[in-house]
């Protein structure tokens, strides 16, 4: 073939590409396609005797972790109660695209299928591409990074044979204590949770996508984590329409498509003893459509959370949450059960035809706009190599770049004499760190160190007597919990150790860690140079080197408030 004709081709494709994205980018949004009739939604409908439609707002858990007896379970669920979608948890790629494949197969309506996907398919799947945290990037100030990231996140959900990201994460995480939501906030500034957060869903709602944002009306300040309890909220209407529901108004007028409520205690809203939110007429109606005026999809959070369960047990919860206003009910402990309590509660009409009626067509109207009335098989062949491009690998790198925080320093404190003796010492690893490697090719005398996170006082204190030797020392600080929590869980003596590098004159810190974590080791911003890269990521620490040898110039800004010495919004630009 031609060279002429190779380009030929090439451009063909790429214009064919191109007529196909603004095909879509022209398509009317979700919430603007309820205004219409729709005929593939009134016809299935119609199809549907009354426990088929309750059983359409039901939303059952799939994993491909669990073994074949779980999956036939869940087929058998599908067959049975012909439930309205599913929701996948952990396994792989190509084994969930082949359950997909199997349970479509079997279910007289298209399922929806949903999954947490907040930084991505990696988030719940092995050998996928995990983009960085949501608290990453809250410090990155491109957003047109993190819109493109929303469609690769699309193109990959939909790869797989999925229509809805249940995220982004729109909690405004203003507690530095809390257990459940810290890193997966963009922050703790609202216009900037609503910013990052309207970019990341547009972007994924452009290429056809359902989305989510959570935890309504705002889940980022309690210490109570409402998988285990049921947290209180105890601010005032005031203060909750002014700053935890803004980030959720400013979706609203952006054309998100679904919002889920949070498991959260919350008296100024409704005063109900020990009511969860998510069963408050008062506020998934009340506050949510009427106040609010959202059109979209309302999701409850899991119904088999202790959060929700605790007060209301063997499927009392499910009856008012649907009864509060929800549209889907996500993670029903027992949805035969639910779906039999729900139709006798319609039978006795405490809810009216018409309510009901509509909830059923918004689930019916979701699977129509995310093309499930012309559904076609997720195709496994290089499934793999697809969902890992390198056209996203090379975004997960502009983001790490884009994220990285210059707390301290400038470019003489950054960049030491190449020819001193140098020390490159990685705390909390137990191997050389990605770091260590990048950052050993530009020190010509230079040894490498590493510290457990539990290290002996002898084993730290024959460390410092070691780097009394050398010139300058670059410290890097690792986090290697799958869940990075606001505090590091080093011993006091690691601490301690980084407390006296830090005074070191010469010592440049990276921080490869929840940026909270900063608060707790004493002495840090007496370092030379301090970096914040948020998480432990080698994309992040190959970013970090960057910076460090001058290749990069940081643009990231502090997107939490850690203690008096560094607040939201720091970060110095060389």
């Amino acid at each position: 073939m031609t060279t002429t004709k190779k380009s030929f081709i090439y451009s063909l494709l790429l214009a064919l590409n191109f007529i196909t994205v603004s095909a879509f980018a022209q398509k009317e949004s979700y919430i603007q396609s309820l205004n219409k009739q729709n005929h593939w939604v009134d016809s299935v409908f119609k199809k549907l005797n009354r426990r088929q439609k309750v059983a359409q707002l039901f939303f059952v858990r799939a994993h491909t972790n669990l073994g074949q007896a779980y999956e036939d379970s869940v087929a058998t669920v599908i067959k049975k109660e012909q439930v309205g979608g599913l929701v996948f948890f952990q396994g792989g790629p190509v084994r969930q695209a082949q359950l997909i494949n199997r349970y479509q197969k079997i279910s007289r309506v298209p399922l929806i299928i949903a999954q947490d996907g907040e930084w991505g398919l990696g988030m719940r799947l092995d050998s996928t591409i995990s983009y960085p945290y949501q608290m990453t990037l809250g410090a990155v100030q491109d957003n047109t990074l993190i819109y493109k990231m929303g469609q690769m996140v699309a193109y990959d959900f939909k790869r797989m044979g999925m229509q809805m990201n249940f995220g982004p994460d729109m909690d405004i995480n203003n507690n530095p204590d809390n257990p459940v939501i810290g890193y997966r906030s963009f922050g703790d500034n609202k216009y900037n949770v609503a910013a990052k957060g309207i970019a990341y869903f547009t972007g994924m709602q452009s290429q056809g996508l359902l989305t989510t944002a959570k935890h309504f009306p705002g889940h980022g300040d309690t210490n109570t984590d409402s998988h285990f309890d049921l947290p209180l909220l105890p601010f005032s209407r005031e203060r909750l329409d002014t700053l935890e529901e803004y980030p959720f108004r400013e979706a609203i007028k952006a054309g998100i498509s679904g919002i889920m409520i949070a498991h959260m205690d919350i008296p100024s809203l409704d005063s109900t003893k020990n009511l969860p939110s998510t069963l408050s007429r008062k506020i998934v109606t009340g506050i949510l459509k009427d106040s609010l005026g959202f059109k979209g999809l309302i999701v409850s959070d899991a119904m088999e959370m202790k959060g929700v369960v605790k007060y209301f047990p063997n499927g009392d919860a499910d009856v008012r949450a649907f009864l509060a206003g929800n549209d889907v009910l996500e993670l029903s402990p027992n949805s035969s059960r639910a779906i039999k309590k729900i139709r006798k509660a319609i039978r006795k009409d405490e809810i009216t035809r018409e309510e009901f009626e509509a909830k059923v067509k918004k689930v019916l109207a979701a699977k129509y706009w995310a093309g499930l009335n012309d559904y076609h098989e997720a195709p496994l062949n290089n499934l793999v190599a697809d969902l890992n491009r390198p056209a996203a690998k090379e975004l997960v790198s502009q983001l790490s770049d884009a994220a990285i925080t210059l707390l301290k320093g400038d470019a003489a404190s950054l960049q030491l004499n190449p020819v001193v003796k140098t020390a490159i010492v990685s705390i909390g690893a137990t191997q050389p760190t990605v770091f260590q490697q990048d950052l050993s090719h530009w020190y010509a005398d230079c040894r490498i160190f590493m510290i457990n996170k539990n290290e002996s006082a002898s084993d730290v204190k024959s460390l410092l007597a070691a780097l009394k030797n050398y010139g300058q020392v670059y410290i890097s600080i690792h986090d290697s919990r799958k869940r990075p929590q606001s505090k590091l869980d080093y011993s006091t003596d690691v601490k301690q150790l980084i407390t006296e590098l830090a005074a070191r004159k010469g010592t440049v810190i990276s921080v490869f860690a929840n940026a909270y974590a900063i608060a707790g080791l004493q002495g840090i911003e007496k370092a030379g140079a301090l970096i914040v890269a948020y998480q432990n990521s080698d994309d992040l620490q190959h970013s970090a080197v960057k910076v460090i040898t001058q290749r990069l110039k940081p643009s990231g800004k502090l997107s939490v408030s850690v203690n008096e010495y560094f607040k939201n919004g720091a970060g110095i630009s060389l």
